[in-house]
């Protein structure tokens, strides 16, 4: 069978439903997936899905592909990502596909995917595209499909963990997206007061974009906060994998201060241990995380990658800045969960009267948000090669080079970076103050220029 080759993604599958992700090519997938199951000696896959509108028909095709050969699957309906994930430790099968199209437009659908307790990116994703293009022979018994309910014990399990120091009033902006109903029990049963946004699930995002790590889309969550009597805001993606935080003064802390505030709690209860953060998190990490005992351990950008060195390392925290957090102590199981990570931010501010100071009073410098250099499909990927091979900064403290160039200097970074979904190259600089990023930004673009003179710098 000939499926868009485009849809296969660097850690997700992801494409235009009807279009470029068809059922029939989600079939398939589910066949290869089932191929793949039977690889690792795994016998049953577990399923859920978000709350786009094409979720059921595309779960539907998935399950059949999987049962086609011969592999069961335990079925968990409409729930956030996480509790897809939290699924597979559950059932015990460390194996299951999420269908979801994650913060993307609503056209979009996609499957993140865990195979024997390893999440499946790059090269793994690549080869179900091979596998399909072989074709597959349906096993002669087919699986069989049984629907279980995991939020109750997902629930449970959190709130039987999570305590709050006392009640705590917050606003929370779901967008839509799938995780209204259970943020909703969760942070009630939790002992929060909630001024509930955007909580019933709407496929057609009519309010705003799922998206937390956007400004424009937490406009509604900041003059919530601002106005009324609640002490902070919460605001999760559209799956309900990332996690937005809005303080009394309107403030966004971004995720690599959220990083800090975590970083801090989880290293009391495990000294020395490794703090991992992606390429694109804030310099002030590095001194925090060694302030409060721990091993500053820089990442590659990705949440599959981010896993990875997880495991690895059996860190008991890591954080990226597009707002995945991943919790690996002995509270939870190491994957990435807005809804965990919202519980325990409570957790941590519940014991102040006022959570926004603590939060504000965290080390911030002055950056520049994701910026794009936009490029031909592959040319951003040659163009980060060539920075690497000829950029030289005699000036600098430390060159990284484990994704993109990160160029650190005694006052601020600039990084720039292939990215692993779209064809553009990722570019975030960093001062201690307004003139530092400004010599910063004339320092990095000057190099950039000299590589190529054509490229046109957003900043």
């Amino acid at each position: 069978m000939q499926i868009d080759s485009s849809i296969f993604k660097a850690y997700d599958i992801r494409g235009v439903v009807d279009k470029t992700l068809t059922v029939e090519a989600t079939r398939a997938i589910g066949q290869a997936l089932g191929a793949l199951a039977k690889q690792n000696n795994v016998d049953t896959l577990c399923v859920g899905r978000d709350g786009r509108l094409s979720g059921p028909k595309l779960s539907q095709a998935l399950m059949d592909g999987i049962t086609d050969m011969g592999i069961n699957v335990k079925s968990i309906g409409m729930t956030p990502t996480p509790v897809l994930y939290f699924a597979t430790f559950l059932t015990g099968t460390g194996s299951g596909i999420a269908v979801t199209g994650s913060h993307n437009p609503p056209e979009y659908n996609g499957l993140k995917m865990m195979m024997a307790k390893d999440t499946l990116y790059g090269e793994g994703i690549q080869a179900l595209r091979t596998q399909i293009g072989k074709g597959l022979e349906a096993s002669p018994v087919k699986g069989k499909i049984e629907e279980i309910d995991v939020i109750t014990p997902y629930l449970d399990k959190i709130t039987s963990d999570v305590k709050l120091a006392r009640r705590i009033k917050v606003a929370i902006d779901c967008g839509n997206g799938v995780t209204g109903p259970i943020a909703m029990e969760l942070f009630k049963r939790l002992g929060c007061d909630i001024t509930p946004l955007f909580t019933e699930i709407d496929g057609h995002f009519p309010n705003h974009h799922p998206d937390p790590s956007k400004p424009a889309n937490l406009a509604t969550l900041i003059e919530t906060v601002k106005s009324t009597d609640v002490e902070l805001g919460l605001a999760f993606d559209g799956d309900g994998d990332r996690l937005g935080v809005v303080t009394k003064s309107g403030q966004i802390i971004y995720p690599d201060r959220q990083i800090m505030l975590f970083a801090a709690d989880i290293l009391q209860h495990n000294p020395g241990a490794p703090i991992i953060y992606d390429v694109k998190c804030t310099r002030r990490l590095v001194p925090w995380i060694k302030e409060h005992g721990g091993v500053p351990t820089i990442c590659r950008t990705g949440h599959s990658l981010v896993k990875a060195k997880l495991k690895e390392t059996q860190a008991p925290f890591a954080g990226e800045m597009s707002g995945h957090l991943f919790f690996n102590d002995q509270r939870w199981p190491g994957f990435d969960d807005g809804l965990y990570a919202g519980a325990r931010i409570l957790e941590i501010l519940s014991r102040t009267d006022n959570p926004s100071a603590v939060l504000e009073a965290l080390p911030t410098a002055v950056n520049t948000p994701e910026l794009h250099i936009e490029m031909a499909e592959g040319e951003n990927k040659r163009f980060v090669e060539k920075l690497q091979k000829e950029l030289r900064f005699d000036d600098a403290t430390d060159v990284i080079t484990i994704d993109g160039i990160r160029v650190e200097w005694e006052d601020g970074f600039a990084l720039a970076r292939s990215s692993n979904t779209t064809p553009v190259v990722v570019l975030r600089l960093e001062g201690d103050t307004e003139e530092a990023l400004e010599r910063i930004k004339k320092r990095f673009g000057d190099a950039i220029k000299a590589v190529d003179p054509s490229v046109v710098l957003p900043f």
